[in-house]
Formats: structure tokens, C-alpha cells, sequence
């Protein structure tokens, strides 16, 4: 029993916990910004950087959900449908949300209460796609008018990409098709394209609205074929749907084949354009992310296809013609492909600001360039990479590398960086890198299998970047999960092919026309962990000026993968983006656990998490559209391929 001293402490301790409990929250500050969201990345560069500044690293533990909108869109596969992966981040522009879902519906809420305005069913032919990839629309474009060629009807717009291979145009208020737009509101896709199966080729991100065109790339199925779809780029008149023009990504020296008679009106096999485009409108550019040339691990058969394989493009936004390009990767038989959306803004230097495009690759490379002529705003030195020793391959010597910032990513495994819960599967993951081929960074894949670290999905991703112009910083996640990649001969590939063993995200694609057929899939300890060390998943900050990462934390928990109380906080893979605002907090999903996270911009401590039904594989967005109205994050929690599909859009606010 305590004494009468131990009762009266611990009573006047319990008080000021209830005066703790009991003290109002200090006065929601309405004097800040306003601000919508207009576009996928906020800006057309892609910055995700909000100067709102309501919701700051001092209130952010008082968020709580203002409002859930539950789509319906959902199919884990086991209805014969496609499995479907919500990870759209809408845009907020004339007092509408709008979103697309993994079904390609388009719909449109009140930003500030999430009740819908409308719903547009395209009504998809295709229910069961047979491909690898699940059902994903990562969001849709806006055109404001231009006030003289549209209708009253469809004087603004909304654009979508949808998985028949149709470019849609909308009605901003009411979601009727545009029925001057191509035939009935649609343009067809797939015209020029040549025969595919429907899987193979469709758009996954959103348009890009410049002016009065509508410029579209499309997702090809990786590791195919040789003659795989073309990864043409195109740009369609936002009232008529008219071709403008196209960019087919043939360099001058293969185009006399490209005229061949008989031939498919855009080259089969050349880099696509799967990724989110950017645009700056005063110098009349569009900037383009490119994948590989097919097919991805094997480059003899590309007959110079990949010159414009992972690179960013400078195409003028009226011809399609190219400004300039700047290649990430050379020759390049990894699938690092540069899956980011390019961002743009103004670098401040000694010599006065420059207008600059920051660009992430999966290796975890940041090119610095300015954007008018594509040159490096600082030095990339070429480095001797290791050779293949693959008979009839033949590689680039060397590989570009930034020297600011320097690459963020590790760069080898070795046996003696294996990594286990236990002393047992620490050594079978030493005698797994030991069984392959591991010389570093663009190690090649060879007949062995080789280590692929970073791993064909990074690094970073389609996630990118955020940047903070102001204080010239960028925020970067990635996940650091290490891949084995082998070539199989084909006649061995033809016994085990029907085996049943290729099951996500352990691959088995054909590369059909090649030598070879290619496997691939995470390198993981018998009890299914990464073999390299944690963490798993990281975000970073990193300033422009110095280079320096300033600091890197770890993104993600082993919840949701592993069972309790196996929880542990060593990151998780990652694959969605992040929004970073002026009140000082960085907001993120993208992990394998159900979680949305904030994080201070300062410090890089976590300072708010948020338990979510499914996982939010997708880019938050925030919004302030009145003087006296509050601050909304939005995010899709929808779940991707590794998780489990929904449909929950979620607004969180503060009280």
C-alpha cells in the first residue's frame, strides 16, 4: 500500500494528466494559402510540393478522417476479372475531385465532403486481360477551354486513358462524353500500332493536357518480344480529337527500316512511354520518360532501337519534334528504365536561377539538367561498368553517373552483407549471392544468374520525386530489394515454361526472338525477408546545392507481410510517391504495411501515422479552396500487386 505522500502525488499527477486531456486545441490559423491540385504532380513539372500551410508538424498528430468514399471498383481475380490496384492521385481544379478507378470508371466528388457529382462507365470490352500487370489508372488530365472551338457542353474537360487502348474525353460537370471528340467522345489507341494482344498494350498514367493538345504514352508489356508494340508518343486536338502529331522513338539511323513496305505504321520494339510526362509551357517543351527497347534483357537484337531507351526527351509541344535527349542508361539490359515523372523548376546559382529538370532513375540516380538544351547542370562522369559474358550479347564500357547529388542507392552485395532474423537464413543468404554473379551495379544477366541491385523496380519509382523549390531540397523514396536475373536457352525454356512455378513476383517471360528467355524475381532468405540488410524502404532529403543527403529515414514496418509479433521496423518495399508541404510535414503511403505517414520536413522524424484499410500505392494530394476552409490530404488506399485490392479514397483533415 503507498503512503499518504505516494496517494497524493500520484492524485496530483492524474490532475494534470486531465488538465492535459482537457486543454483546448489552439485555434485552427485561417490566415494561410489557398490552393488546389490541377494537376497530377500539382504543377505541370510534377513539383508535389503545396504551399499550404494550415496543417503543420505542430498539429499534424490532430488529423483525424473527414471523409471516405468507397468506389466499388474491386477484384482480387477470383470473379475471372482482371485483379484491380487503386493507386490514382486525383486532381482538384473548379471545385471538383476527380479520379479514375483500376475499371477505368472516371468520377467526380465535392472536394470538401467527398459526395459524388458524377460517375462515366466506359464500359471496358476487356474483363480478364491475361497479362502480368494488375488494372491501374494512375489518374486523369484537365483541359480549362479554350473558349472558341468547344461546345457549351464541353467547355472544360477531363481526359482518361482507358485499359481498351481509348483516349476519353469528358464533360468537367457532368461526365457525358464530348461528342465532337474523335467518334462519340473516343479516340482509338491502337491505330498503327499493329496486332498485339489486348494486355500487351493500353495507358496506365495520365494524360498530359499542353494548350489545346492532349499528349499520351502507353504501358507495353515487358520481356515479350523483339517486335513488341511500338512505344510511340501522341498528341490529339482537345476539342476534335484530331492527330497532331506523334513521336515515334525511332533514332535517324534505323528509320529507312521503319519505311519498309508492309511494315506497321510506328516501329515495333522501340522505347515506350508508360511513365507520367511533364511540360513547361513558356518554352513550349513536353519531357518524356522512356522504358527500354524490347525486350529488356537482351539488347543484340535491338538493331539501334535503344538510342532513345532510358532517356529523358525534350519533344516541342507543337510538332513532336526533338529538342533534346539525355540518356540515363546505355545499351541498357536491366530494365532501369526511367519511370518517373521528370520534374520542373528553377535551380538557383551563383550566376542567377536556371530553369532546370531534376530526373530520378531506379539506381537512385539524380540527373540535374537544364531543361532548354538537356545538358548536365552538373558534371556525369562515365564509368567503366563490368562486361557480359553472355555469347552474341554485346554491352556499352561505360555508364553514366551523377556526381551531384551522388547516387542514393547502394550499389553491391556481396556474402558478406547477407542478412537474416537468424543465423540460419543469414547463411543460406550468403550461399545464395554467393551462387550468382554480383560485381556491382549493371552487373549484366548472364546464363549463372546474376544479382541485380538495385532491382528491376528500384530504387525509386514511379513514385518519384518531390521538391521544394524555396529551400532547394527534393524528398525521394525507394525501396533496396535485391533481384536475381538469369537467361534461360530457349530449348530450356520450352520443357519448363508450362511448370506452373511462375507465380508473381518470381518471373518467367518469353523474350521471344532472342536467344533467350529471362528469369527473374526477389532475392529472398527462407523466410522470406530481403537477403540484404534493412532498411527495406527509405525516404530521403537531399539538398540541391551541397548534394548532400541531409537526412534518410526508414518508410515501412513488416507489418501486413509478416506475422505478430513480428513487426519490426526495418522499412518495407515501396511503390507510390510523396507530397511535402510548406507547414513542414511529408506525407506518404507507398509501403506494404496499411499505413499513411507523416513525416517533418526538418528532421526527417516520423511524427503521424494513420492505419488505412488497404495500402495507399499511390501519391497523396492536399488542397485549401476557401479562405475559411480547411486543409484536406487526400489519398487512394487501393491496395497493388503484392497487397490486398480496394477502393477507399480517404480525405483527412484537422478538427
Amino acid at each position: 500500500m503507498p503512503g499518504r505522500g505516494g496517494a497524493a502525488l500520484a492524485a496530483l499527477a492524474a490532475s494534470a494528466l486531465l488538465l492535459l486531456a482537457c486543454k483546448p486545441r489552439a485555434p485552427i490559423d485561417y490566415a494561410g494559402p489557398v490552393g488546389d491540385w490541377p494537376e497530377y504532380g500539382r504543377t505541370k513539372g510534377g513539383l508535389r510540393f503545396s504551399p499550404l500551410t494550415q496543417i503543420t508538424r505542430a498539429n499534424v498528430t490532430d488529423l483525424h478522417v473527414a471523409w471516405i468514399y468507397h468506389h466499388g471498383d474491386v477484384s482480387d481475380g477470383s470473379d475471372g476479372t482482371t485483379r484491380t490496384s487503386f493507386n490514382a492521385t486525383p486532381i482538384v481544379v473548379d471545385d471538383a475531385l476527380y479520379f479514375c478507378t483500376g475499371k477505368n470508371r472516371v468520377i467526380a466528388l465535392e472536394p470538401e465532403t467527398g459526395r459524388e457529382l458524377w460517375a462515366f462507365d466506359p464500359k471496358t470490352k476487356l474483363r480478364k486481360l491475361q497479362g502480368p500487370y494488375p488494372r491501374t489508372c494512375r489518374g486523369v488530365a484537365y483541359w480549362p477551354g479554350d473558349r472558341t472551338g468547344s461546345t457549351s457542353a464541353c467547355r472544360a474537360r477531363v481526359f482518361t486513358g482507358t485499359i481498351d487502348s481509348e483516349l476519353i474525353a469528358l464533360d468537367a460537370r457532368t461526365g457525358e462524353p464530348c461528342a465532337d471528340f474523335g467518334a462519340g467522345g473516343r479516340v482509338e489507341l491502337r491505330e498503327g500500332i499493329g496486332d498485339a494482344p489486348p494486355w500487351e498494350y493500353y495507358p496506365t498514367s495520365p494524360p498530359l493536357v499542353v494548350g489545346n493538345l492532349v499528349v499520351i504514352g502507353a504501358l507495353v508489356a515487358d520481356n515479350q518480344r523483339t517486335d513488341a508494340p511500338s512505344g510511340v508518343v501522341r498528341a490529339f486536338d482537345a476539342v476534335s480529337g484530331k492527330l497532331v502529331w506523334a513521336f515515334d522513338p525511332v533514332p535517324p539511323e534505323a528509320m529507312a527500316r521503319a519505311n519498309e513496305p508492309g511494315a506497321p505504321r510506328y516501329r515495333p520494339g522501340t522505347a515506350n512511354v508508360w511513365s507520367i510526362l511533364s511540360a513547361d509551357p513558356e518554352l513550349g517543351l513536353v519531357y518524356v520518360p522512356t522504358g527500354n527497347a524490347a525486350p529488356d534483357y537482351w539488347a543484340a537484337t535491338r538493331a539501334g532501337l535503344d538510342a532513345y531507351s532510358s532517356s529523358v526527351i525534350a519533344l516541342h509541344a507543337d510538332s513532336g519534334a526533338v529538342a533534346w535527349t539525355f540518356q540515363t542508361v546505355h545499351h541498357d539490359v536491366w530494365d532501369y528504365d526511367v519511370p518517373a515523372q521528370p520534374v520542373l523548376f528553377t535551380l538557383k546559382t551563383e550566376l542567377g536561377p536556371v530553369p532546370a529538370l531534376a530526373q530520378v532513375t531506379k539506381m537512385g540516380h539524380i540527373f540535374v539538367l537544364d531543361r532548354r538544351t538537356g545538358e548536365p547542370l552538373f558534371p556525369v562522369e562515365e564509368r567503366a561498368v563490368p562486361h557480359t559474358d553472355v555469347p552474341g550479347e554485346s554491352l556499352a564500357e561505360t555508364q553514366p553517373f551523377p556526381t551531384h547529388p551522388r547516387g542514393i542507392h547502394p550499389e553491391r552485395l556481396d556474402p558478406a552483407d547477407a542478412w537474416g532474423f537468424t543465423r540460419w537464413d543469414r547463411a543460406a543468404c550468403a550461399q545464395e549471392i554467393a551462387k550468382y554473379r554480383s560485381d556491382g551495379i549493371f552487373t549484366p544477366p548472364s546464363l549463372r544468374g546474376s544479382i541485380e541491385f538495385p532491382g528491376p523496380a528500384g530504387g525509386p519509382n514511379w513514385g518519384g520525386m518531390v521538391l521544394d523549390e524555396g529551400s532547394q531540397t527534393l524528398y525521394v523514396n525507394q525501396m533496396r530489394v535485391p533481384s536475381v536475373v538469369q537467361l534461360i536457352p530457349r530449348d530450356e525454356y520450352e520443357r519448363i515454361k508450362d511448370s506452373g512455378k511462375w507465380v508473381y513476383p518470381n518471373e518467367l517471360d518469353p523474350m521471344e526472338g532472342t536467344p533467350y528467355a529471362v528469369r527473374r524475381g526477389p532475392l529472398l532468405s527462407p523466410l522470406g525477408a530481403p537477403c540484404n540488410p534493412p532498411p527495406w524502404g527509405t525516404i530521403s532529403k537531399i539538398d540541391l546545392v551541397s548534394g548532400e543527403t541531409l537526412w534518410e529515414s526508414v518508410l515501412g514496418t513488416t507489418r501486413d507481410q509478416a506475422p505478430f509479433p513480428i513487426w519490426l521496423h526495418l522499412g518495407a518495399p515501396n511503390l507510390g510517391g510523396a507530397l511535402a508541404t510548406a507547414g513542414g510535414v511529408v506525407f506518404i503511403g507507398a509501403t506494404t504495411d496499411k499505413f499513411l505517414r507523416g513525416f517533418d520536413s526538418e528532421t526527417g522524424r516520423e511524427i503521424w501515422t494513420q492505419r488505412l484499410p488497404y495500402t495507399a500505392n499511390a501519391t497523396p494530394l492536399t488542397y485549401r479552396l476557401r479562405k475559411d476552409g480547411k486543409q484536406f490530404v487526400v489519398v487512394a488506399a487501393g491496395g497493388h500487386g503484392w497487397s490486398q485490392p480496394g477502393d477507399a479514397l480517404m480525405a483527412f483533415a484537422l478538427p
